[in-house]
């Protein structure tokens, strides 16, 4: 469907109020926000593609905020995304945990140029160690640990604790590029080796008995401690020149925290987000009209109050 005149009117109000077309920029999550998918297949829309031209065009930013790592981002969107860019891609990834530019090399195709990027301390490492340990002392083998080194080229790493299951994991987690399994002590001597940027914790048991572990979940992300999406999109901001008072951010999930810090927060297929930037957030149903509102944007004129 096509913006409502209320939605036009609530961007030309933020742009009126703001200087997005100087100071701005476009910071959107990528799954369910910026990109569709359908049965496992993943493209940018029509819209979007045409709107991000017109945000290209005149020179403003556009920044990936998105929970994938960097080889994730590479193999699947990078490409196409290009296209549009024509220029180093700057990322927000791991949950606000890496950021830097994706680029592309005529010799090797793409690759990722890191900006900074803020791992797990060792007692942090330890502490989610402790929680794995304590899963397993339990007979719960039901877990799945992904793991994300700083260096980008080791990707997505998976480790379960039973070793029967290597080959089933690695058969549903195709992004994987490594699925092991070890003692825990080999694990611990494995995360504490390196830089780790995020810990994912997949534990696949009933949620009561869920609660007798502290802090974990069904799906838990370890980050260092303040590091999220909007902790991330203020580190970016200040590295490239840009202020997020002046920018747009597009979510659909309760992880896109970036939205609390924008001027006009932007909420993709999801009604029951409450973040908020500056402005009432806009609700759109569906990444279409995302692309939509990018290219109304694109395209508004400063209305002067003589």
């Amino acid at each position: 469907m096509p913006l409502t005149d209320n939605q036009v009117q609530q961007l030309q109000t933020f742009f009126n109020q703001s200087n997005f077309d100087e100071k701005g920029a476009v910071i959107t999550d990528l799954d369910g926000t910026a990109i569709h998918e359908f049965q496992g297949q993943y493209s940018i829309p029509q819209s979007v593609e045409l709107g991000l031209n017109k945000i290209y065009d005149l020179g403003r930013p556009v920044v990936l905020n998105t929970l994938r790592f960097p080889l994730s981002v590479i193999r699947t969107f990078a490409k196409e995304w290009y296209k549009l860019s024509n220029a180093p891609i700057p990322t927000v990834l791991m949950n606000g945990s890496q950021l830097g530019y994706i680029h592309q090399n005529n010799s090797t195709g793409f690759e990722y140029e890191e900006i900074d990027a803020f791992p797990l301390e060792t007692e942090e490492v330890l502490d989610a160690f402790h929680t794995i340990s304590s899963l397993i002392r339990d007979n719960v083998f039901d877990l799945l640990v992904f793991y994300y080194p700083r260096n980008w080229r080791l990707g997505e790493i998976i480790w379960t604790p039973v070793p029967q299951k290597v080959e089933e994991v690695q058969s549903k987690y195709m992004s994987a590029s490594k699925v092991y399994s070890s003692s825990l002590e080999s694990l611990q001597n494995d995360l504490s080796e390196q830089d780790i940027c995020m810990i994912f914790l997949l534990v696949d048991i009933p949620q009561d008995k869920l609660m007798a572990y502290q802090h974990t979940k069904r799906s838990n992300f370890i980050t260092h401690q303040g590091v999220n999406k909007q902790f991330g999109s203020e580190q970016i901001a200040s590295r490239i020149g840009f202020e997020l008072k002046h920018s747009i951010g597009a979510g659909d999930s309760e992880m896109d925290t970036f939205l609390n810090a924008v001027g006009q927060a932007v909420h993709v297929g999801n009604a029951y987000l409450t973040y908020e930037g500056l402005m009432p957030a806009i609700k759109l149903n569906n990444s279409s009209e995302f692309g939509d509102l990018l290219f109304h944007l694109a395209g508004m004129q400063r209305n002067v109050m003589l």
